[in-house]
C-alpha cells in the first residue's frame, strides 16, 4: 500500500468532512444515551423496584427490562446497524461517486498515483472507524456491567454480542472495505451504494446464522423436563421430555470470547481480502 502524504490526506478530509461529523456526533451521542441509562434511568428503576417490593412484589422485571433493558438494547441495536451505513457510505459517497464524476481521474492527472489515492481513502475513515467503535465498545461494556441486575440481556443476540468487544471495530473495517471494492467495481455511486448496503446485510445475517457454530457446544441430558442449561448460558437446541431423556446443547457465558474471537477473526479477514481486492482491482483499471 502506498504511503498517504499529508496534502493528500488534507483533501481527503475536506471532502468527507460531514460524515466524518455525522459519525462524532453519533458517537457522543450514543455514549451520552448510555451514561444517561446507566447514572439516571437506573436509579429510577431500582427506586421503582424498592417501592413495587414493598407493596406487591410482581412487577420488579417489568421496570428493569421496559425501562433500562429494552433502551439498552435498542442503543445496541442501533450501533451494529451502523455497519450496514458504513458500507453504503464507503460504496457510494467515498468511491463510486468520484469515480462516477471524474474527479478521481483529474486528481490522478495532477501527481497523485491511483493506489494513493485509494490508500488515503481507506486510512483516514478506518482510523475514524477505529476510534469511535473502540469508544462504543468500551461505553458498552461499561453500560452492560454498570448494573446486570437490569440490563436483562442475552449474550448471545446480535446487540449484546457485538458491542461488547472487537468484534465491533471489525465489522465497520469489513463494512469499508466491501463498500470500497463495491464501489471500484460498479463505479456508479446509486448501485455502488445499493449492493454495498445488501452484501452488508447479507454478511451480517449469514454470520448470526454461523455464530453459534463458531466453538464447540455443550450437551447435557437428563430424566424429565428439569432444565438442563445453567443460567446466562446460550441454548441452541433442547428436547424437553415429560417422561423420558431430555437434553440440551448449550454455550456456557465462558464461551462468550471464544465466539467473539472467532468472529471478529472472520470479519478482519473479509476486511482484508476485500482491501486487498480493492487494490487489484484500482492497480488492473487504470494501468
Amino acid at each position: 500500500m502506498s504511503a498517504v502524504d499529508p496534502g493528500l490526506a488534507r483533501t481527503v478530509l475536506r471532502l468527507h468532512r460531514h460524515a466524518l461529523a455525522v459519525w462524532g456526533a453519533f458517537v457522543v451521542l450514543v455514549v451520552a444515551a448510555l451514561v444517561l441509562l446507566v447514572e439516571v434511568v437506573a436509579d429510577r428503576v431500582h427506586d421503582k423496584i424498592a417501592t413495587c417490593a414493598r407493596t406487591t412484589g410482581v412487577c420488579a422485571a417489568s421496570f428493569s427490562t421496559v425501562d433500562y433493558g429494552i433502551p439498552l438494547n435498542a442503543t445496541g441495536n442501533l450501533v451494529t446497524l451502523g455497519f450496514w451505513a458504513v458500507a453504503a457510505w464507503a460504496g457510494g459517497a467515498l468511491i463510486a461517486r468520484e469515480l462516477e464524476s471524474g474527479t478521481a481521474c483529474l486528481a490522478w492527472t495532477q501527481g497523485v498515483s491511483p493506489g494513493r489515492w485509494l490508500a488515503a481513502k481507506l486510512a483516514l475513515p478506518a482510523l475514524a472507524l477505529v476510534a469511535g467503535a473502540g469508544v462504543l465498545v468500551a461505553a458498552f461494556r461499561w453500560a452492560w456491567a454498570a448494573h446486570p441486575d437490569l440490563a436483562d440481556a442475552d449474550w448471545s443476540a446480535s446487540a449484546e454480542f457485538l458491542t461488547n468487544g472487537p468484534a465491533l471495530i471489525a465489522y465497520a473495517l469489513c463494512g469499508l472495505a466491501v463498500g470500497t471494492l463495491t464501489g471500484l467495481l460498479l463505479r456508479r455511486q446509486l448501485a455502488a451504494l445499493g449492493v454495498s448496503l445488501a452484501l452488508a446485510v447479507a454478511f451480517g445475517r449469514l454470520m448470526d446464522h454461523v455464530r453459534p457454530h463458531l466453538w464447540p457446544t455443550v450437551t447435557r441430558t437428563g430424566a424429565g423436563a428439569g432444565d438442563l442449561v445453567p443460567a446466562h448460558a446460550w441454548e441452541v437446541a433442547a428436547s424437553y421430555q415429560t417422561h423420558g431423556t431430555s437434553w440440551a446443547t448449550f454455550h456456557p457465558a465462558s464461551h462468550f470470547w471464544p465466539i467473539h474471537l472467532a468472529e471478529t477473526s472472520i470479519a478482519l479477514a473479509v476486511a482484508t481480502l476485500a482491501t486487498a481486492a480493492a487494490f487489484t482491482v484500482q492497480r488492473r483499471t487504470t494501468a
